[in-house]
């Protein structure tokens, strides 16, 4: 993914450094990052494509069987956030060690306005993953989901919009390309093994239990298992507060984290 070297600033922003976020620093940090998205097929393909080509895999694998209705919705939210954490972290990187970020850092502009305006970026980017992965499932793949589509869809955007915010914080952590890679187990792993795909929540050991709790992926999946079950807004709205609550949070972190130079 190329880096583009300058950021449009209007005149007399300079003095706003400092300050704040601006809606016009943020709308065009955002601007550049989704048109180098726009000419890097490779991870358009990566975004698009490959969630699509797995649950199709699934789909014929278990053709005639209720395997897709009962599982299908729990990859439809894990999947977007994986790729787009995959994604994120380490397009934020490559931009960290090219130098792209410290050459932003010295214009008028803030870190909200930096983080954000990636995340509102990658989170274009997440909303059309998660459209095509929704009707590519039910609509191709003949997914059967009791609750509303739109609400599949939202639950999905936000799944994908917090991969991509924690893709930002861990971005922080990794030196390299390779290391933001091998971050990604080390942050979803423990997720998938408690949020209850392995085995119900209420029978795992306490301890496990009560890391579940805290952890968003937990509340992802038990959004779609809703859906999926014919749940309703009053059914998932709890589990949506919450990981819109860890965006905010993943987004703060990111924004604290980001140095002026690169290390």
């Amino acid at each position: 993914m190329s880096a583009a070297t300058t950021t449009t600033v209007a005149p007399g922003a300079r003095e706003l450094r400092g300050r704040g976020m601006t809606a016009a620093l943020t709308a065009a940090t955002a601007h550049r990052v989704l048109t180098q998205l726009r000419h890097d097929k490779r991870t358009i393909a990566l975004v698009i494509l490959l969630p699509c080509v797995l649950i199709g895999l699934i789909a014929w694998m278990f053709d005639g069987t209720p395997v897709l209705d009962q599982f299908g919705p729990l990859l439809v939210g894990l999947f977007p956030m994986m790729v787009m954490f995959l994604v994120t972290s380490v397009a934020t990187l490559r931009e960290r060690i090219s130098g792209t970020l410290e050459r932003l850092m010295t214009l008028p502009i803030g870190r909200g306005d930096v983080v954000v305006g990636y995340a509102l970026a990658f989170a274009v980017l997440a909303t059309v993953q998660a459209l095509v992965i929704v009707g590519f499932a039910v609509w191709v793949c003949g997914m059967d989901v009791a609750g509303p589509i739109g609400l599949v869809v939202l639950v999905a955007v936000l799944d994908a919009v917090l991969g991509c915010a924690l893709g930002l914080g861990a971005s922080a952590l990794a030196r390299t390309e390779f290391q933001a890679v091998q971050l990604m187990p080390l942050v979803l792993f423990p997720q998938l093994i408690t949020c209850g795909i392995l085995m119900p929540r209420d029978e795992m050991p306490t301890v496990l239990e009560w890391l579940s709790r805290v952890l968003p992926l937990t509340y992802a999946l038990d959004a779609m298992q809703q859906l999926a079950a014919g749940g309703a807004w009053a059914d998932v709205r709890g589990d949506v507060g919450v990981i819109a609550a860890f965006i905010v949070g993943a987004l703060l972190i990111g924004s604290a984290t980001l140095r002026r130079r690169t290390p």
